[in-house]
């Protein structure tokens, strides 16, 4: 009785208006996180010493660490540490915390995927490279950085899409985005239609996730076309 009564239509609109403020915290905190990445990869690459181990420490604390708890430390520990050396951002806003919370995850798992990429291109195509005369910048853009890429598309994709599953974990300190709106109807139903609104939420993900995956299926064909160097 209760599914023939609701406003499927009218549920997706409520849902979607926290829409534009979850897309904000994904393309911010994913730009954020691919340049933490690349300088976190850099960094392994080539061996800098002491900040290599230290980056490795990082690295494995994220892996080892739910998300939430990362989450909680960003926002409630990192501004009682920071008061310690008189840096005040208990006033910053909570949109913030978030979107420093999700780079510091993302870029981590981020860093990897750009180092195997790397990894993955047979040094002898840069000894080749360089043997004919080519500076490392022209290797890096002709031969390192598109099979690097395309190595690299399936991983991206999936550690995209967890970005957006992340981001339903915003609610937890106060942020109203799409999961944050979903708890609101719910409570202002007193709980009555919960499973329509779940059910609403899981679409949007979903098809918000089959975008993604698309886009990168044809960035990943595109990328299959022989290297002109």
């Amino acid at each position: 009785m209760i599914m023939q009564s609701v406003n499927w239509l009218d549920l997706f609109g409520q849902v979607l208006q926290q829409l534009p403020l979850t897309l904000l915290m994904i393309v911010i905190s994913l730009i954020c996180a691919l340049m933490l990445g690349f300088i976190l990869a850099l960094i392994r690459i080539k061996q800098i010493k002491v900040l290599s181990p230290i980056v490795r420490i990082y690295l494995s604390f994220i892996r080892s660490t739910p998300l939430l708890l990362q989450l909680f430390l960003v926002y409630f520990a990192l501004p009682q540490l920071l008061l310690l050396i008189h840096i005040d951002i208990n006033h910053f806003s909570r949109l913030f915390f978030v979107i420093l919370a999700f780079t510091l995850h993302t870029g981590a798992y981020l860093s990897e995927i750009i180092r195997a990429g790397y990894q993955s291109v047979d040094y002898h195509q840069i000894e080749a490279g360089l043997s004919i005369g080519l500076s490392y910048p022209r290797i890096l853009k002709e031969i390192i950085v598109p099979q690097a890429l395309r190595n690299s598309i399936p991983n991206l994709t999936t550690q995209i899409i967890e970005l957006v599953k992340d981001t339903s974990l915003a609610f937890t300190i106060g942020i109203i985005d799409m999961m944050g709106q979903v708890k609101l109807i719910i409570g202002n139903n007193y709980g009555l239609g919960m499973l329509e609104v779940y059910i609403v939420i899981s679409i949007i993900y979903w098809i918000i996730a089959l975008i993604i995956q698309g886009t990168f299926t044809l960035i990943d064909k595109r990328a299959q076309k022989p290297y002109r160097i």
